[in-house]
């Protein structure tokens, strides 16, 4: 089984200018990603979708292949996650003269991922045929669902549900999560030729730790203080 790893780095970040290239406890974040995936033997091959030279010569001489560049309309703010991962899959089956039955999504913005990550979400579709996908997600803390979600209409709060203001204490409020970006798991014909990622029988592989998803400085120190809080999964 062939299995192609992806890790999306666009250049021009305008939360964190340069983010995708900046140290993380001495390791950028594109590094991150590509070592991470290393230490999983059963993924195949490593590639780098960027627009920025200076992200793929990182990302290269760090073991991922490097043989495009993300064409303009896929570079941008509004660009679409489907077409950028399914771009990259074909050009990497294009250029390696490969047909890949997997593909894993490993977003450099995520940088406290562990090789089980990778594995856990590959697990569930190499074990059996039940589902087309795998995806990880965190808790939704009590305070983000949408039963304390507020909403503000003409200077005044109200809340996203009917019936919100019923829910007052944590404990009665149903669990939900939320994509963390650690780690996304597809089969060919579910991503090629359906653009499905998470919308078709997807496992969900719940990450029960602290993480931090990089947008902002303020990310960004936060991943630094988890690192040093609770040891970085690469050393």
């Amino acid at each position: 089984m062939n299995i192609l790893a992806v890790v999306p780095a666009r250049g021009g970040s305008k939360g964190l200018p340069g983010k995708n290239i900046k140290p993380l406890h001495g390791i950028s974040l594109t590094a991150r990603a590509v070592l991470t995936a290393l230490q999983y033997p059963e993924i195949t091959d490593i590639v780098i979708s960027t627009d920025d030279p200076e992200i793929a010569l990182e990302a290269e001489k760090n073991g991922a292949k490097n043989f495009f560049l993300r064409p303009a309309e896929l570079s941008t703010d509004t660009a679409v996650a489907h077409d950028v991962w399914i771009h990259a899959w074909q050009e990497s089956e294009k250029s390696l003269s490969k047909k890949y039955d997997l593909s894993v999504w490993l977003e450099p913005t995520s940088p406290l991922r562990r090789v089980e990550d990778i594995s856990a979400c590959l697990n569930e579709l190499t074990k059996s045929d039940q589902h087309e996908a795998a995806a990880t997600v965190s808790k939704t803390p009590g305070s983000y669902t949408p039963h304390k979600t507020l909403t503000i209409q003409d200077g005044t709060i109200g809340f996203y549900l009917e019936n919100g203001g019923s829910f007052s204490l944590r404990q009665t409020i149903p669990s939900y999560y939320h994509r963390n970006g650690i780690c996304y798991a597809n089969r060919r014909d579910n991503l090629l030729n359906k653009r499905n990622i998470i919308e078709n029988n997807c496992a969900p592989i719940v990450i029960d730790r602290p993480i931090a998803n990089i947008d902002s400085q303020e990310d960004f120190d936060m991943a630094e203080f988890l690192i040093q809080k609770y040891g970085d999964p690469l050393k």
